[in-house]
């Protein structure tokens, strides 16, 4: 596999590397597969080019919350939903919780913390789509990096 200048951050399942394959998708596929066959399992694995961390981050509807990092939740999503049940997730958010749907990211501030959160137990059902959500803390320490990193979440 063509992955350079490979680091990891913690146990956040976060891998910042540089590659040649410009085919995320792809990659992602790849990465999965050499998991699966070595460690016996398939993860969902979703790769992303650095510019579109950036861009995600940039686009928090939420800045307030970054003060308090474990709150803030981005949910990388492997496709933009097509149906998304927003209403449902309206329902059931706690009266302190707030979401927003961007493209192919899920803003969510949850100032009680996700352990109890029925929304965000329900977010990828609810979508319809698979993805992976990382705390602003855990996303946060990937910032700055050059174009050409992609991003294993």
């Amino acid at each position: 596999m063509d992955l350079h200048k490979v680091k990891t951050y913690i146990q956040s399942g976060n891998a910042v590397f540089d590659s040649t394959i410009k085919d995320a998708a792809a990659l992602a596929k790849s990465i999965a597969a050499a998991i699966a066959g070595s460690h016996g399992f398939t993860p969902h694995v979703l790769v992303l080019k650095s510019t579109e961390l950036e861009k995600a981050m940039g686009a928090n509807p939420y800045p307030d919350a970054e003060n308090d990092p474990a709150t803030l939740h981005i949910t990388f999503l492997s496709a933009a939903p097509k149906s998304p049940d927003l209403r449902t997730l309206a329902s059931i958010k706690k009266d302190s919780e707030r979401f927003t749907l961007k493209g192919r990211v899920f803003y969510l501030h949850a100032p009680e913390g996700i352990g109890r959160s029925k929304l965000a137990a329900r977010i990828e059902k609810l979508l319809g789509v698979p993805g992976n959500s990382r705390n602003w803390r855990v996303v946060k320490p990937h910032r700055p990096m050059r174009s050409s990193d992609c991003i294993l979440i």
